[in-house]
């Protein structure tokens, strides 16, 4: 794994810049190659702090908007607002994210799941992909659909175990982006629509790297017909203070410049590990993500990292919370828990941004995307 670099918030801000200052005007056209672990100058490289917000989507779109005019930048900006729109999808859905992590894991991991982790297919793009994964904890998002395509259609496992697979070894691991991507390729995120990685698709978008092995390029979408129903999203208490404690999970470390949280007497970060945790991450993620709670803890006054389970002793001594709302996931499953052991009463601080963006991610990313324009002039994105 690449060093954990100290002072995470500027580097990721000094990543933006660089990527914002130049390899942005060749994205549009260029972002769909994966030229290899070594040279990745032509995508941005930034999911693994914009999916704990170190970076902050909207604020991303604004700089990016301050720059650029929109139409020069439109696709970059469309994938920035994917994060917002999967999460939003799943937030009207939670039932999705639990039936994943209830599905039988162990059951299901048999001899080709296990050859498929240790990179021994014998499909030279693969393998050679699932090292690339162990060992830099990144791959480019083309691939991620190339890789979950292989495992599902021509491996023939189940699609929840890649899903696991990923979010075991992605720095920029994400509930809902993780998932629903999964899902999408299998062909049950939008019924009857799959992905199918052809070889002489990877053999383009790699340069000639790959695109020599032999796919299943005919197979069918999976056929899921579970019903997940739409749910309203609670606004919950907007981002206002009730309480004189907070709580801030690694899912949003997004703190505005005037530290709108500096009135609070304690600011609690919580960083899970695997012990409280459905879906395990190895040492290399978890190392990662408490990283970015320390930088965190640096930059925000009367903050401090708590153990998890710890803090559970500590919030039945508390009258109530305020907790910034940690998205369905892991974390919301852990505050679910705390709240059912405790009894504390949680105030719920939701970004309006997000309330704003959700309430257009209830069908599929087309409809969503037609709301961008308006989306950003509501929110003031654009000068």
């Amino acid at each position: 794994m690449p060093p954990i670099i100290e002072h995470l918030y500027k580097t990721a801000h000094e990543d933006l810049g660089r990527f914002l200052d130049g390899p942005i005007n060749s994205y549009d056209h260029l972002r769909n190659f994966d030229f290899g672990p070594d040279n990745r100058r032509n995508v941005s490289c930034l999911s693994k702090y914009i999916s704990h917000r170190v970076l902050f989507e909207y604020d991303i779109i604004t700089q990016t908007l301050s720059l650029h005019s929109h139409d020069h930048v439109e696709k970059f900006v469309q994938e920035v607002f994917w994060r917002v729109y999967w999460k939003g999808w799943l937030e009207h859905r939670p039932t999705v994210w639990d039936a994943f992590v209830s599905f039988d894991f162990d059951n299901a991991s048999n001899s080709n799941y296990q050859n498929a982790i240790k990179g021994k297919t014998g499909i030279r793009c693969f393998d050679s992909w699932v090292n690339e994964l162990r060992d830099r904890n990144y791959l480019h998002n083309h691939t991620r659909m190339w890789f979950a395509s292989i495992w599902i259609f021509t491996l023939g496992l189940p699609w929840q175990l890649g899903a696991r697979f990923f979010m075991h070894h992605l720095l920029d691991g994400d509930a809902a982006s993780n998932t629903l991507g999964w899902r999408w390729v299998a062909g049950v995120q939008t019924v009857g629509k799959h992905y199918l990685a052809r070889s002489n698709n990877i053999s383009r978008y790699t340069d000639g790297m790959f695109g020599d092995d032999n796919l299943n390029e005919e197979a069918e979408p999976y056929f899921d017909n579970t019903d997940h129903t739409t749910l309203p999203i609670d606004p919950a208490g907007g981002m206002t203070q009730k309480f004189n404690t907070l709580v801030v999970f690694d899912t949003d470390l997004h703190l505005e410049s005037e530290n709108i949280y500096d009135n609070y007497e304690t600011v609690f970060v919580i960083c899970l590990n695997n012990d409280e945790r459905s879906i395990l991450l190895s040492n290399n993620v978890l190392a990662f993500k408490q990283a970015l709670s320390n930088d965190f803890v640096v930059r925000c006054q009367n903050a401090r990292l708590c153990d998890p389970s710890n803090f559970i002793k500590i919030a039945s001594t508390i009258e109530g919370l305020d907790v910034v709302y940690p998205f369905v996931g892991d974390n919301l499953d852990y505050l679910k828990r705390l709240q059912s052991l405790t009894n504390v009463t949680l105030h719920i601080r939701k970004r309006a941004e997000d309330l704003h963006c959700w309430q257009y991610a209830k069908k599929g990313f087309f409809n969503f995307k037609k709301q961008i324009p308006s989306i950003i002039n509501t929110l003031g994105l654009q000068s």
